[in-house]
């Protein structure tokens, strides 16, 4: 498994970040956000699962697989990271659901200080009913969820019906979408939003580091 690491080799944390499922590490969204987390002084560690990872290969474009299918790989991402400064797990759509799913052993083991998502997959676009929240009730590791208020994986009107562990916090992107962007004419920008991100992650992770 090939790391793409980005940021201080001193950082006072360490962010394992993976991709979602239709993009690979290295997208302007990724490496927006890696570069960001580097002038708040983190470094960011990134990996790719093996289907993206083979379209690098010539071996042809791979669907994405079921998210239970790899978090194998996530763990073995976190694995290869040395011990050292506080790792916090996270990833872009499913790659932050995947995150969420191995979360709790690895914090119960004391590999990983909290959790992160950007944009978290709540349910596939149109079928509100099919949520993806049940290993979320129970969840007792410190996350953090960046979410467009109109994602159509879950836009703030239906999150806050659902019923998730208080160890959840969010930070909402105003007039976001999956990807934080906004409509057009908003007040705001995607560039907005993804700093708004950013720096929302990083404080958080100085509060839990006492950085």
């Amino acid at each position: 498994m090939k790391l793409l690491r980005t940021g201080p080799s001193d950082a006072h944390a360490r962010i394992v970040l993976a991709h979602g499922a239709g993009a690979p590490m290295d997208t302007p969204f990724m490496n927006g956000f890696a570069k960001a987390f580097t002038e708040h002084g983190l470094q960011t560690i990134r990996f790719e699962f093996a289907y993206m990872a083979a379209r690098r290969t010539g071996e042809g474009r791979k669907a994405p697989p079921r998210a239970e299918t790899v978090m194998n790989e996530y763990r073995e991402a976190v694995d290869q990271v040395a011990i050292g400064s506080p790792i916090f797990i996270g990833g872009k759509s499913m790659g932050g659901r995947v995150a969420s799913m191995v979360a709790q052993d690895l914090f119960d083991a004391d590999r990983i200080a909290g959790l992160f998502c950007l944009g978290y997959p709540f349910h596939p676009p149109g079928r509100p009913e099919k949520l993806r929240t049940e290993h979320l009730k129970a969840l007792m590791v410190p996350t953090l969820i960046c979410q467009g208020t109109r994602d159509p994986f879950g836009t703030n009107d239906e999150v806050g019906d659902y019923p998730l562990s208080k160890r959840i916090q969010f930070h909402w992107l105003p007039d976001g979408d999956h990807d934080f962007r906004p409509q057009k004419g908003a007040s705001v920008t995607a560039k907005d939003n993804q700093r708004s991100a950013a720096d929302a992650i990083a404080a958080w992770i100085r509060m839990i580091v006492g950085k």
